[in-house]
C-alpha cells in the first residue's frame, strides 16, 4: 500500500536581539498543490518531493512558509501557520483537515532556530501539537534541518528521522532533504522504529567560525560521517553549529544521532563529538579585525592589480538576520578613494525616490543606515542613476546557499543602481543575501571586472565569491551580527557556556 505522508514547513532563522518583529506577511507561502511548483528548483522542498515520487508516497501537501532571517516572529504568525496546517484542505475549500485521514509519516522542512514572542522553541511546539492532533506519538516525524539550528533535547527525542545540512555554505540542502526523506521512508517500514539522542558541549560560536571548510566544523563533520560509516545501526549523525543571535535556552552547538541499535553506543559517539568540539572551542570563536586595519592591505592589493578583492562584512550579514543597509563599507570606499567598486544596500525608500528619475539623472540622494540608529545612520551624497529594474533574477548556481532558502527564482524587489565616485551601489527593496553572482550581474554589474566588492555575509557567500576573488578579507564593523558574542545581552541562554563564561 502507498504510504501517506504529510509534508509541511516553517522556515525562519530568528535574530532575537533585533528590535523588529517578523509578521506573517513577511513569509512566502505555498499551500496545497502549490507545493508541486517547487519541483526542480533545487530547494529542500524539491528534494523531498523527488523521494516521494521515487518511493511512491501519497503526498499530503499542507503549507510551507519561509521568510528571510529577521527579528523575533510574531506569535500570531506561528498561530496562523498552525491554523492553516491544521485545517488546509488539499481537496479544495471544503474545510477538511489534512490530518483527518490516516497518516503514515510526517515530513517537516524546518530551520531549527526560530523563535516567537512567547515561544522560544517553536519547532518543538509544532511537533507537540502534531502529536496531540494525531492522538498518538506513533506516527514518525522527520524531515530536514539547517546546520545552524539551535536544537533542543525535547525536539530530538520526540522525532525519528531528521537530517541536517552538512555543508556551510549550504550547497547540500537539496540532498540533505532527500536523505531525510529516505530515512523517514525507512522508519515507516514495519518494525523499524529508531530513537534520536541529543548532546551539547556548552559552546556557542559566531557564524564567522562555522564554515565547514575550516576547523572546527571540518573535523566535526568528518567525525560524524565516520560514525555513520562504522556504526551501521546509526542512520544519521547531525552536527548543529547553532545560531548565536537567538537568545534561547538551546542556543549553541549540539549533536544528534538517529539510531536503530544500541542507544549507549550512540551516546558514546555523541560524547566523542562533544569532546572534540570542546578541545577545539577556541578555533570556532572567530572575531575578525577592524575594517580600518585592513584597508591599507586592500589598497596595496588593488595597486598590484590583484582583483577583485572581497570585503566580507559579517556584522551586517543578511543571511544571519541583519538589515543589509549598513553604510560602513561604502563610507570606507569613499574616504579612501577606492573606486571601481560595488556594494549592495537595502533601502526601499531610496529606490522609490530614484525610480521616478530618468536614467542618467544626477543629484543628491540619501540612502542606507535607516534600520537601527544603534549601528548606523543614512549617508547623503551626489550620485548618478545608472539603472532601475524589477529586481528579479535566476540563480547562476543551483547549489547556492540561497537555493536552500528560496529556490532558484529570486526577487529583490524594485532595484536601482547608482554610482558615486566610481562606487556602484545596488539599492534593493527586499534584503537579499549575496550568495550568487547573478545578483550583481542581473543589474549590469560584472563582479569579475571590479576592484573591490563589499559583501554582507559571514560564510555563505563563499560558494559564489571564492572562485573569482584574488583576495578576501573578513572585517569587523558595527552591526547587529557581531562576531564578538560577549557584547550581546544574553539572558536566556544556558550558562555557563563558552565563550561567554570562563
Amino acid at each position: 500500500m502507498r504510504r501517506r505522508v504529510l509534508i509541511a514547513g516553517m522556515f525562519h532563522e530568528t535574530h532575537t536581539f533585533l528590535t523588529e518583529r517578523t509578521p506573517w506577511s513577511a513569509f512566502s507561502v505555498r499551500r496545497g498543490n502549490e507545493f508541486f511548483t517547487a519541483r526542480g528548483d533545487g530547494s529542500p522542498l524539491a528534494g523531498v518531493l523527488d523521494i516521494a515520487d521515487e518511493r511512491g508516497w501519497e503526498v499530503v501537501p499542507a503549507i510551507d512558509a519561509r521568510a528571510t532571517p529577521s527579528g523575533t516572529v510574531e506569535d500570531s504568525a506561528f498561530e496562523q501557520f498552525w491554523s492553516e496546517l491544521q485545517y488546509w484542505s488539499v481537496i479544495g475549500d471544503k474545510g477538511e483537515s489534512v490530518l483527518s485521514g490516516p497518516i503514515d509519516g510526517i515530513y517537516l522542512v524546518l530551520h531549527g532556530s526560530m523563535a516567537t514572542e512567547s515561544i522560544r522553541d517553536p519547532e518543538t511546539e509544532l511537533v507537540r501539537r502534531l502529536q496531540a492532533l494525531q492522538g498518538s506519538n506513533q506516527v514518525p516525524i522527520g524531515g530536514v534541518l539547517d546546520l545552524h539550528g539551535n536544537i533542543s533535547r525535547e525536539f530530538s527525542e520526540a522525532t525519528q528521522a531528521f537530517v541536517a545540512y552538512r555543508n556551510n555554505p549550504h550547497t547540500d540542502a537539496y540532498e540533505a532533504a532527500r536523505d531525510g526523506a529516505r530515512l523517514l521512508d525507512r522508519v515507516m517500514l514495519p518494525g523499524r522504529w529508531p530513537v534520536t539522542l541529543h548532546a551539547v558541549p556548552n559552546i556557542v560560536w559566531p557564524p564567522t567560525g562555522v564554515g565547514t571548510a575550516d576547523e572546527p566544523m571540518r573535523v566535526l563533520e568528518a567525525l560524524a560521517r565516520d560514525i555513520e560509516r562504522t556504526h551501521p545501526d546509526i542512520a544519521a549523525v547531525n552536527v548543529f553549529a547553532g545560531y548565536s543571535f537567538a537568545d534561547t535556552p538551546d542556543t549553541g552547538v549540539s549533536f544528534t544521532a538517529v539510531t536503530f541499535g544500541d542507544a549507549d553506543e550512540a551516546r558514546r559517539a555523541l560524547q566523542s563529538l562533544c569532546d572534540e568540539a570542546t578541545r577545539r572551542r577556541e578555533q570556532g570563536n572567530v572575531v575578525p579585525p577592524s575594517l580600518e586595519s585592513v584597508l591599507p592591505t586592500i589598497q596595496a592589493e588593488v595597486a598590484r592589480g590583484e582583483t577583485p578583492v572581497i570585503i566580507v562584512e559579517p556584522s551586517d550579514n543578511i543571511g544571519g538576520g541583519a538589515p543589509g543597509d549598513m553604510t560602513h563599507v561604502f563610507r570606507a570606499f569613499v574616504s579612501h578613494g577606492i573606486g571601481n567598486s560595488a556594494v549592495v544596500i537595502d533601502d526601499a525608500v531610496a529606490v522609490a525616490e530614484v525610480s521616478a528619475r530618468p536614467l542618467g539623472w544626477r543629484g543628491s540622494l540619501t540612502f542606507g543606515g535607516r534600520s537601527d540608529p544603534r549601528f548606523d545612520s543614512p549617508v547623503t551624497c551626489d550620485v548618478e542613476l545608472l539603472s532601475v529594474s524589477d529586481g528579479q533574477f535566476t540563480l547562476e548556481d543551483r547549489h547556492s546557499h540561497l537555493a536552500s532558502m528560496c529556490g532558484v527564482q529570486i526577487d529583490m524587489g524594485p532595484c536601482a543602481v547608482i554610482c558615486h565616485a566610481g562606487i556602484r551601489v545596488l539599492l534593493t527593496s527586499r534584503k537579499t543575501p549575496p550568495f550568487d553572482l547573478g545578483q550583481l550581474r542581473s543589474q549590469g554589474i560584472i563582479p569579475e571586472s571590479l576592484s573591490v566588492i563589499g559583501v554582507k555575509a559571514a560564510v555563505a557567500h563563499r560558494q559564489a565569491y571564492d572562485p573569482i576573488a584574488k583576495h578576501s578579507h573578513t572585517v569587523n564593523t558595527l552591526g547587529p551580527c557581531t562576531s564578538d558574542l560577549r557584547s550581546l545581552p544574553f539572558e536566556q541562554i544556558r550558562r555557563p557556556i563558552f565563550p561567554l563564561d570562563p
